[in-house]
């Protein structure tokens, strides 16, 4: 066999249609368009979900529910998940590089779920009420998140709000 020998599947490639070329084709004058109306004349479409006029299906429907874009920021972490790692302080590396949070997690929330036996120091670790009640049950302790430079800026943008609308 030759390169120039190669050819393709019986039946895989088909003539493309000749529409418009004579009574003989079987699609000449109309060219499969029908008689008359938008869809026979050239330039004859609109756009999807368009039905006449009339009000379209995705306006009709009413809005419903929110999807938030930081849902993929926060983790959730279990608290037999934190009870099997080997070490006593944890942070969000920690958790990152045990691989029980993903990578682009930007905060992790401890939840109830499970048991823990022993003393944990969780370090800038969101943590359910629950979940802080068991670790300190098991003599660990739980530091709260530091506030970051933006999450400052935003707070102090607010106040500043506040107070020019109080003295107005």
């Amino acid at each position: 066999m030759e390169l120039n020998d190669i050819k393709p599947a019986e039946g895989s490639n088909k003539n493309r249609r000749r529409v418009g070329r004579g009574i003989g084709s079987g699609l000449g004058k109309t060219a499969g368009r029908g008689h008359k109306g938008q869809k026979s004349r050239s330039g004859g479409y609109h756009k999807v979900g368009f039905e006449g006029g009339q009000m379209p299906l995705q306006r009709r429907l009413p809005k419903r529910g929110f999807v938030s874009l930081t849902r993929y920021d926060t983790a959730e972490v279990r608290l037999s998940e934190i009870a099997k790692m080997p070490i006593a302080e944890i942070d969000l590396l920690a958790l990152q590089m045990a691989g029980v949070v993903p990578g682009h997690a930007l905060r992790a929330k401890v939840v109830l779920s499970g048991k823990i036996d022993k003393a944990v120091k969780l370090v800038g670790i969101l943590v359910t009420k629950g979940a802080k009640a068991a670790i300190e049950a098991a003599g660990g302790s739980v530091q709260a998140p530091v506030e970051t430079a933006v999450a400052k800026q935003a707070a102090e943008q607010s106040a500043k709000r506040t107070a020019k609308k109080t003295t107005k």
